[in-house]
C-alpha cells in the first residue's frame, strides 16, 4: 500500500511538532506524521525535566554564545551558535508561551521563574516544575490535532529511506544526485510495509541513547533516524560526541530516570557513598554546577577507583521538604515509586548515556547532503553543541531548527512530487518472524559493548574490540533482516548495530580527547 503527502514527518518531539505546526499554516499543504509510538506525546521531549533556555533580563546573545561555546569544548560552529543564541529565545516567547499557552512556573513577582543551571552565567531556564517537556509536548500536541491537514500514522516504524538512484526503477537516475524520496514504513499492528511517497522527508527521530546499557533516554531512542540516513549515504558528523548526563537513578530493579540538572542547580552536592563532597578537586572554578562531560567523568573515575557501584546526590540540606515537593514532585514520586524518600534520604546515582552533540550534518535551515531529506532534532548535526552540550539547549535547538525548516520547505520551488511507479513495494521475505530471545541478547550485547569500550572513558584497544564484535553482531542482524519477516524489534536491532558502529569508528578516528570523546591513550 502506498501513502503519498506533501511533507512527511519522522518523529514528533519538540523539533518534529514544530516544522508541523509552522507548515500546517498553510491549509493547502499535507501533512504527514508518523511515529513508532501508540502515543505521539511519546518521545524524548516528554522527559525532559529541567527547562530550556528563555529570555531572561542580565541576559544577551553574546553571553548566551559564550556559554554554549565553551561549554562545546571550542568545538561550535559559530554561526549555528549565533542563530540558536539570537533567534531561540524569541521564538520560546513567540512559539512556546504566546501561541501555545505553555504554562512556566511563575515567579512571585508574577514574572518566569529563571533556574540556573551548570555551565550557565545567569538563570535563564524557563520550566514547569520538573516536567517541562511534558508540558511542551502536550500544547504542541494538541494544536496539530485541531489542524485539518495534519494527518497522522500513530505506531509505525520507519524502515528505510527510499532514494534514487538506489530504489528507482529509472536506470538514468544513476546521473543524477542521491534523493530521498520518502520511506518504507512498517505498521506494527498488521506487520504490513507500505510506501510513504513525499517530495520532502523530515528526520526528527531522536536520539541513540538505547544502544548504551545505561541511558536516560526512552525506548525509543535506537538511532533509527541516523541509521536510516547513513544507509542512504548522508553526510554524518561528530558522531563520537555522545553526552553522558551525570546523575540518573542507580537503584536495584529501577530504570535509569533521569535525576534533573536543576537539582543540582537548587544547590544538591554529589558524594562518595560515605559521604564526602568530591567536585571541588575536580573542577575547583565550576564545583557541582561544572560542565557535564566534567561532572561525569569525575564521578566514572571516582567510582572506577574505589570501586563504588554508585554515587549520592544529597538535596536535603540545599531544600526543606516541602520546597522539594514544590520543585521537584516528578523526581520526588519516581524516586518514592523505588522505595526512596528524597526529602530524608539522598539519591543513589551513577552516569548515562543522555544525548548524541553530533548526527546527520545539516545547515541553517536542517537541509541534508541528500537532496529531499531534512534533518532536525538531536538526529541532526547543526554544529551548536560541539563536543558538549550546554544544559537545556536541546529544547531550543530543536525549537529553532524544526521552525527553520519549515520556513525553507514552504518556500521552496523546486520540488515534485516521486512518481510511484518508479519506486516498487516492500518486497517481504518468506521466513517467519526472528526469534525474540536471539534478538534480545543481541540488543543486550551492542548495549554492553558500546558501555564497556565505548563509553565515558576510551582507548585504542577498547574501540578495537567494539569493532570487532560489532561486526560479529552486524552479519547476525543481516541475517534476520534479510531472511525473517519484519518487526519493529528487528528493525531497531539493526538500526542499534548500524549507530554503534559509526559511533565507535567516528570515536576511533578521533586520537583527542576533547568534550564528551575521553581518550586516555591521548598523549
Amino acid at each position: 500500500m502506498s501513502h503519498e503527502t506533501d511533507v512527511l514527518i519522522i518523529g514528533c518531539g519538540i523539533a518534529g511538532a514544530a516544522a508541523a505546526l509552522r507548515l500546517s499554516e498553510d491549509p493547502s499543504c499535507r501533512v504527514l506524521v508518523v511515529t513508532r509510538a501508540d502515543d505521539p506525546e511519546e518521545s524524548a521531549t516528554r522527559y525532559a525535566q529541567g527547562g530550556i533556555v528563555g529570555e531572561a533580563p542580565d541576559d544577551s546573545p553574546d553571553l548566551l554564545a559564550h556559554d554554549i561555546r565553551e561549554a562545546g569544548a571550542d568545538l561550535c560552529l559559530p554561526a549555528a551558535v549565533e542563530a540558536l543564541a539570537t533567534d531561540g529565545p524569541s521564538l520560546v516567547s513567540e512559539i512556546l508561551v504566546d501561541r501555545l499557552g505553555v504554562a512556566f512556573t511563575q515567579a512571585e513577582d508574577g514574572g518566569f521563574e529563571l533556574a540556573l543551571e551548570a555551565a550557565h552565567s545567569v538563570p535563564r531556564i524557563l520550566h514547569a516544575r520538573d516536567a517541562t517537556g511534558r508540558v511542551i509536548e502536550e500544547r504542541f500536541v494538541a494544536a496539530l490535532r485541531a489542524r485539518p491537514n495534519v494527518r497522522w500514522l500513530v505506531g509505525w516504524t520507519a524502515v528505510d529511506l527510499i532514494t534514487s538512484p538506489h530504489h528507482d526503477t529509472d536506470p538514468h537516475a544513476i546521473y543524477g544526485p542521491v534523493a530521498c524520496h520518502g520511506v518504507y514504513a512498517l505498521d506494527r499492528a498488521t506487520h504490513e510495509i507500505h510506501r510513504l511517497l513525499s517530495p520532502v522527508t523530515l528526520l526528527a527521530t531522536g536520539g541513540l541513547g538505547r544502544i548504551y546499557r545505561h541511558t536516560s533516554n526512552p525506548e525509543g531512542a535506537r538511532g533509527d533516524g541516523l541509521a536510516m540516513a547513513y544507509r542512504a549515504g548522508a553526510r554524518i558528523e561528530n558522531a563520537e560526541y555522545v553526552q553522558f548526563h551525570p546523575t540518573t537513578l542507580a537503584l536495584p530493579g529501577a530504570q535509569n530516570f533521569l535525576i534533573s540538572e536543576a537539582v543540582r542547580g537548587a544547590g544538591a552536592r554529589l558524594m562518595t557513598p560515605n559521604g564526602v563532597p568530591f567536585m571541588d578537586r575536580y573542577a575547583p572554578r565550576w564545583g557541582d554546577l561544572a560542565p557535564r562531560d566534567v561532572v561525569a567523568r569525575a564521578m566514572h573515575q571516582e567510582m572506577v577507583s574505589h570501586g563504588y557501584p554508585y554515587l549520592l546526590l544529597d538535596l536535603r540540606k540545599a531544600l526543606r521538604p516541602d520546597e522539594i515537593e514544590r520543585s521537584f514532585p516528578t523526581i520526588r514520586r519516581a524516586c518514592a515509586e523505588a522505595g526512596l524518600d528524597i526529602t530524608a534520604e539522598p539519591i543513589p546515582v551513577v552516569p548515562a548515556a543522555h544525548f548524541a552533540c553530533g548526527g546527520i550534518l545539516v545547515d541553517r535551515s536542517g537541509r541534508t547532503s541528500l537532496d529531499g531529506l531534512y534533518a532536525v532534532g538531536e538526529v541532526s548535526c547543526t554544529g551548536v553543541h560541539g563536543a558538549n552540550r550546554l544544559a537545556s539547549t536541546s529544547l531550543l535547538e530543536g525549537l529553532v531548527w524544526g521552525t527553520s525548516a519549515a520556513v525553507d520547505i514552504s518556500r521552496r520551488k523546486d520540488v515534485q512530487p516521486p512518481d510511484p511507479k518508479r519506486f516498487p513495494g516492500w518486497r517481504e521475505a518468506g521466513g517467519g518472524f526472528a526469534d525474540p530471545v536471539l534478538v534480545q541478547r543481541d540488543m543486550e550485547a551492542v548495549q554492553n559493548v558500546m558501555w564497556h569500550y565505548v563509553g565515558l572513558s576510551r582507548r585504542e584497544d577498547r574501540l578495537a574490540r567494539a569493532g570487532n564484535d560489532l561486526d560479529h553482531l552486524w552479519k547476525e542482524t543481516e541475517a534476520f533482516y534479510r531472511v525473517r519477516r519484519l518487526d519493529d524489534r528487528v528493525v531497531g536491532l539493526r538500526n542499534m548495530v548500524q549507530c554503534a558502529w559509526v559511533v565507535t569508528q567516528a570515536a576511533r578516528r578521533n586520537k583527542a580527547s576533547r568534550g564528551t570523546h575521553w581518550r586516555e591513550d591521548d598523549p
